[in-house]
């Protein structure tokens, strides 16, 4: 992980014996090679006040597929929005969103925006309850090997 500094870089590079600019260039050169292929920030929700997490599963009428996801991924706080198959008479819920607050009301009052805004007004709300490790997705193709 980088240093919680203003300027971690520069703290990498007085480590390194280098100039903050050679960090820069040679993280650069690494993402340009494909050595490296994303480079982000992960945020300890939990310690900026973010305690409540939620998927809501929404249940979209089939004339209103086509539309349904742009109007969800439109919606403020949405922060994964997809769309899955339903499993007829068990689980009809096709689209899906995530969504972090500070409080499971904060959620609940987003996802009722969220419905106003797209006009959809079935959905589930599941919280979750505790935080899992995170791993890395990875999507796996036809013939089994790893896609990017």
């Amino acid at each position: 992980g980088l240093p919680v500094t203003r300027e971690p870089f520069a703290g990498i590079g007085s480590r390194l014996g280098i100039p903050e600019s050679e960090v820069l260039e040679r993280l650069q050169r690494l993402m340009s090679e494909g050595v490296i292929r994303r480079f982000r920030a992960r945020i300890d929700q939990r310690k900026v006040g973010i305690l409540a997490n939620a998927l809501v599963a929404w249940h979209v009428p089939r004339d209103r597929t086509k539309d349904a996801g742009a109007r969800l991924a439109r919606c403020p706080g949405v922060t994964h929005c997809y769309e899955r198959r339903p499993v007829p008479g068990r689980w009809d819920y096709t689209h899906y969103t995530v969504h972090h607050a500070r409080s499971r009301q904060d959620v609940t009052a987003e996802v009722k925006r969220c419905a106003e805004m797209s006009g959809l007004y079935e959905y589930t709300i599941i919280f979750s309850t505790e935080e899992l490790k995170r791993v890395p997705a990875v999507r796996v193709g036809e013939n089994g090997g790893e896609l990017q």
